[in-house]
């Protein structure tokens, strides 16, 4: 059996030209990056607006050590799509250094579901996170240069909040002691660092409409305090202009193609927890000017990425999904209903069963937004019958069709049926979207509303502190924002070791955050790492350069 990476390989790529002609753009409307890359040019899609096409959102059960391939189907369903006469857009993410040298590796699919070149954009791609990282610590340098030069805006050292980044995951960087060493090297405090894609600079860009809004975004960002509780702003620092400098390149949609050539956008990478986990709006936008249909995936199961994605980013960018898609696999499933991860190769029918709670969770959450869905098996080889069996009547119990998926073997080829299953859903015209709460609901009021209908708790907590805070910052005008909650990815609850479909829970509410620049709150509940550690054995170890040149133990 053939590696990612060597299928990757083999296959032969279209020159990027070629794959911008399949979308509609001109040579003048893109900037090519070598043969294969090339990002979109901003004037020419400003000048050229077109109808909107059809946005279907692929999302998922809750993740697990099983995997559950959103990616994978993502691609799988665009190829289907256009290999059924539908012309159809890929709009995703980009993926980040941390996992792939940590415990994920890569991000860009599987098997012959891929978007290539595989490993330039697993790498450095564009170098959109490295100017994202540029932007971020520039803004703390020029933080830390302003206390040392007499600190005319009174900034409290004790409360500065913007610390540095880096996109990789070291643990060693969480919490630091910085400027020490004497009086030239500023004034000593504590910081440390997170990872690039929890930076709101990241979610900033990926939700900015264009330069202009960009810049007025990172202008925004509240940076520090004063003494008394006075918030510093990064215009404030003087800052947002330098910052949006280096942003200009890095604000551009990444063109590049699937294997079977569908042409594919890769922009943005925003955390799945800290931030809204989504491509960014631009590449959305332009994906649905240049198509009529546009696949796009969020983050985590349908709890976090989906939720985010409809009360953050199609409220403020103003999408409408006409589809969802819900990936789930019999593996995970099991995993849900409570079998070990050494044992999901047996065959366990009453796993599957009592794992599905899971499922038709989130396909009643999904339909609480207004939109409808569908169910992508994504195959693996030892599914049986009877285990698949058991996901379709779970699907059909709650209105809606399980479609088995084998694009990861066979490629587009492999989810045509889901194809036209999405697609009728899309044509339907059946889809009647809206927010899970309004704007100028209270901030709590919107994070007790995820808790309640999204998790199902019985409620959300919060100290008086918090609660002050909250009253605090929608006297200040922030209280039209959404929400964007931070909780563990693999449970309903705040609890990761509590699968399936818990109910009775509370959702505690540790610490508050404001992302002014990116336009939401964040509610952080539990623990949560900002920056990741590296596991026991890295994936690091198994990346090398072959006798020929070429990169080894990349996935």
């Amino acid at each position: 059996m053939l590696s990612d990476i060597e299928i990757s390989r083999a296959a032969p790529l279209q020159p990027i030209q070629a794959i911008a002609d399949r979308a509609g753009l001109p040579p003048q409307a893109i900037e090519p990056y070598g043969r294969h890359k090339a990002k979109l040019d901003l004037d020419w899609l400003a000048a050229h607006p077109a109808p909107s096409g059809k946005l279907i959102l692929v999302t998922a059960i809750n993740p697990t050590p099983a995997g559950e391939g959103k990616t994978t189907t993502s691609i799988g369903l665009a190829d289907a799509l256009n290999r059924t006469g539908r012309k159809t857009m890929l709009a995703l993410r980009e993926p980040s250094l941390g996992p792939c040298f940590g415990t994920k590796g890569g991000a860009t699919g599987g098997g012959y579901a891929q978007v290539v070149p595989m490993e330039d954009i697993n790498l450095h791609f564009t170098g959109d996170f490295h100017a994202i990282t540029s932007a971020h610590n520039l803004l703390a340098a020029m933080i830390d240069n302003h206390i040392h030069w007499s600190n005319k805006l009174r900034i409290d050292v004790r409360r500065v909040v913007w610390r540095r980044v880096l996109d990789m995951n070291d643990r060693a960087l969480r919490e630091i002691v910085q400027s020490v060493g004497g009086i030239a090297n500023g004034y000593p405090r504590e910081s440390g660092f997170d990872i690039t894609v929890a930076s709101e600079v990241m979610a900033i860009l990926c939700l900015a409409s264009d330069l202009h809004d960009l810049e007025a975004r990172l202008a925004r960002i509240v940076v520090a305090y004063t003494a008394d509780r006075r918030p510093i702003t990064a215009a404030d620092i003087k800052a947002s202009g330098a910052m949006a400098v280096l942003l200009a390149q890095a604000i551009k949609p990444n063109l590049v193609q699937t294997l079977e050539g569908t042409p594919a956008l890769i922009h943005g990478g925003p955390f799945a927890n800290i931030a809204h986990r989504c491509n960014s709006v631009i590449a959305t936008r332009a994906a649905l000017q240049l198509a009529d249909y546009v696949v796009t995936e969020a983050g985590f199961g349908a709890d976090l990425g989906a939720e985010k994605f409809f009360n953050i980013k199609c409220r403020q960018a103003g999408l409408a999904p006409a589809a969802v898609v819900i990936v789930a696999t019999v593996r995970a499933l099991k995993m849900n209903g409570g079998v070990a991860k050494a044992d999901l190769a047996q065959e366990d029918v009453a796993a599957v069963e009592r794992g599905s709670v899971n499922l038709a969770r989130h396909i009643e959450n999904v339909r609480r937004f207004g939109v409808s869905a569908v169910v992508a098996i994504n195959h693996f080889a030892t599914d049986t019958a009877v285990e698949i069996a058991e996901i379709e009547r779970c699907a059909a119990a709650h209105g809606t069709t399980a479609i088995l998926c084998r694009h990861w073997a066979e490629g587009g080829a492999g989810a045509e049926a889901l194809a036209h299953a999405v697609a009728a859903l899309a044509d339907g015209d059946t889809a009647r979207f809206a927010p899970l709460y309004a704007d100028d609901a209270g901030l709590f009021d919107k994070i007790d509303a995820v808790a309640r209908h999204i998790y199902r708790a019985d409620r959300a907590t919060a100290s008086p502190a918090i609660h002050a805070q909250l009253a605090h910052w929608e006297a200040e005008g922030h209280g039209a924002l959404p929400i964007c909650m931070a909780k563990t990815q693999y449970s309903f609850s705040t609890d990761p070791t509590q699968l399936g479909a818990p109910t009775g829970h509370v959702v505690p509410v540790r610490e508050v955050r404001l992302a002014a620049g990116a336009g939401f709150v964040v509610a952080i509940c539990g623990e949560l790492m900002t920056m990741p550690g590296l596991p026991r054995i890295p994936a690091a170890e198994h990346i090398r350069l072959g006798a020929d040149g070429r990169i080894e133990g990349l996935s």
